[in-house]
């Protein structure tokens, strides 16, 4: 466990060694989150509400976005999956006797951390005090964001590092971090919640494992789930993580049983 934990800090004191990136990762966020509120803005244009749902809570919707994906970076563990199959590093892992999918969860721990504490905070306190935000709908409410947001994380990086481990048998990255990026984009609820989908592709999409990314932890936060539902869901958001935690291991045992490294 104490390899792990070094692997994490090795994680964040390696993005903390670029501090030039962090006034380039906070002008990234900001831009990126008031083109939500702007787009959001323009669509109301000037309505109050919209099936119930008002403008201020889209606004609150769109920095939370910003919250529990501005951290994480699919990206960037699908392309260290695909560097170290190009040159060779993987297999040097496997000699080691540690634990590849973990070791890649620590460095991302890290990272991820640093983007948070570096980045993202700064984004959301100035785009919130330009825009308003509201707090969690209740002490409950908020204390489970937290767990939901936690949820996000590891779900985020399973998603990843599928897709990373499936190019031992495609022998590039390039088209799965495309099709994860749209995959992401569209159902996780980062663009567009899914009350405002058509039925039954709302309900659909609101059953699929990205929607722990941003959906349920917003959801929660603005109070459009009940107790009873925030528990039920938070449930159904572990049992997904089983699932694809499950599936990891099994792609991982068997792409480290049959490797071949291209330029290596």
């Amino acid at each position: 466990m104490s390899a792990y934990v070094a692997f994490a800090r090795s994680g964040f004191l390696t993005s903390f060694a670029y501090r030039n990136e962090v006034w380039a990762n906070i002008f990234g966020k900001l831009v990126q989150v008031f083109a939500r509120v702007a787009i959001w803005l323009a669509v109301y244009a000037g309505v109050t509400a919209v099936d119930g749902i008002s403008i201020s809570d889209m606004i609150t919707y769109a920095l939370l976005g910003g919250v529990v994906m501005g951290a994480t970076r699919y990206d960037r563990i699908v392309r260290h999956v695909g560097n170290a199959l190009k040159t060779g590093d993987v297999a040097v892992w496997l000699l080691k006797p540690v634990h590849y999918p973990l070791y890649l969860l620590a460095i991302e721990a890290g990272a991820s951390a640093y983007t948070f504490l570096l980045a993202v905070v700064p984004t959301i306190i100035i785009v919130a005090l330009l825009y308003g935000m509201q707090p969690p709908a209740s002490a409950f409410h908020g204390l489970m964001f937290v767990g939901f947001c936690a949820l996000s994380f590891l779900i985020h990086f399973l998603c990843a590092a599928i897709f990373g481990v499936l190019a031992f048998w495609l022998m590039t990255v390039f088209s799965l971090e495309w099709l994860l990026q749209s995959l992401i984009s569209l159902l996780s609820g980062l663009l567009i919640p899914f009350w405002f989908f058509p039925e039954p592709f709302g309900t659909m999409a609101s059953h699929q494992p990205l929607a722990w990314l941003v959906y349920y932890p917003s959801a929660v936060w603005l109070g459009r789930l009940d107790t009873i539902q925030t528990l039920l869901y938070f449930g159904f958001g572990l049992a997904w993580l089983g699932l694809l935690a499950a599936l990891l291991a099994l792609l991982w045992h068997r792409a480290s049983s049959r490797i071949t490294v291209q330029g290596g």
